[in-house]
């Protein structure tokens, strides 16, 4: 009877090392292709914001950039698979829960169930770009075409306007997490040297604030587009960054917009190598 239970209780220790090595990978593979993408587009964004903008500053464009690359093909397919492994992780959280005393919280397992299929999707899009087949209009088109057909729907105002919404709030409660160094209560800060604890909280906070604010400006322009019932006020990245070069502030504007999310990129990268999975 021992003998049967230790048994079974070496192979379920078995089962979860072996589940936690592969979410891990998982994890590290996902963050790595996040952080390339959100370097790119900054850098892209950098290029508008001083007067270079041939280039779509959003996903689109950053896949168009690492495509006329050597060996970009490669790369590509490399990204995608990455990012299939966030939306893995991401799932693995929604059945086995995460790290953290509220790891296996409900509210924990919908937003990893929110992250898991929004991460599904952008590494779908990712590889169907490798595939040849997702060449086609850039994220701004598409969030004009989205939010025309969903205007045409019963209070399809009330459905945009609400959807706008959420990206405001969800925006401005990631630059607020960012802000108060809420990731750090992910990471292994224990195994980083003081000076590079510095260097993440540069990145982590800077980087965060930048893509809560590209967030809520996005929602910001679909609520609009919702209350003038105009298509065409929605804004993809590209163009929500390219308005911030509009306002009162100039270029100078989207040059910091642009320089948080190159930040956010290396603290991806930092995510990668430090955080608690």
């Amino acid at each position: 009877m021992n003998t049967s239970a230790l048994a079974r209780n070496g192979k379920v220790g078995v089962e979860r090392a072996a589940r936690g090595s592969v979410t891990k990978g998982a994890a590290k593979a996902g963050l790595t292709a996040r952080g390339v993408i959100y370097l790119l587009v900054g850098l892209l964004a950098l290029q508008i914001a001083f007067g270079d903008g041939h280039q779509q500053a959003d996903r689109q464009g950053a896949l168009a950039e690492i495509s006329e690359k050597p060996f970009g093909a490669v790369l590509l397919w490399a990204l995608g698979i990455g990012l299939v492994g966030m939306a893995l992780w991401r799932l693995s959280e929604v059945v086995f829960g995460g790290v953290g005393a509220e790891g296996r919280s409900a509210k924990k397992r919908l937003l990893a169930s929110v992250r898991c299929v929004f991460y599904s999707f952008v590494a779908y899009s990712v590889l169907a770009f490798a595939a040849g087949s997702g060449s086609g209009g850039g994220g701004d088109e598409q969030s004009r075409d989205v939010t025309a057909r969903a205007l045409e729907l019963p209070a399809g105002q009330w459905i945009v306007g609400a959807g706008g919404a959420g990206i405001i709030v969800a925006g401005l409660w990631i630059g607020a997490r960012a802000v108060m160094r809420s990731y750090r209560k992910k990471m292994r800060l224990g195994e980083m040297s003081p000076r590079m604890r510095r260097l993440v909280d540069i990145t982590g906070v800077g980087g965060g604030a930048a893509r809560g604010v590209v967030f809520a400006a996005a929602g910001v322009f679909a609520v609009r587009a919702a209350v003038e019932y105009r298509p065409n006020e929605a804004k993809g990245i590209d163009d929500t960054l390219r308005s911030f070069a509009g306002t009162p502030a100039g270029p100078g504007l989207l040059a910091c917009v642009a320089a948080g999310l190159v930040l956010f990129g290396l603290f991806s990268f930092a995510m990668a190598r430090w955080r608690k999975v």
